[in-house]
């Protein structure tokens, strides 16, 4: 049954990254505003997706980094443990 979900979960993840479309999001006023622009022949649409998409972007790498910090803070706590061996005395 592990075997079965691990391979569907393999499958979705696979699809994932390979199928994909080509999206902008934008709120209602900035997507006039950048369709205007574009149609009197500036550039600054493509500025403003790009804008969006670092916007986008800043939560995700500072959540990884964070995640990043505490498995290095947890991985080092589990390494410097010294357990000896030796007989304990109870006195």
């Amino acid at each position: 049954m592990r075997a079965i979900r691990n391979c569907i979960s393999l499958v979705c993840l696979v699809g994932m990254l390979t199928i994909h479309n080509d999206v902008s999001a934008q709120c209602a006023m900035c997507t006039l505003n950048a369709e205007n622009s574009v149609k009197n022949g500036n550039t600054q649409g493509k500025g403003l997706n790009d804008g969006i998409l670092y916007l986008l972007a800043a939560p995700y790498l500072a959540v990884a980094g964070i995640g990043l910090l505490w498995y290095k803070k947890y991985r080092k706590k589990n390494v410097n443990l010294n357990v000896r061996n030796e007989r304990i005395n109870l006195n």
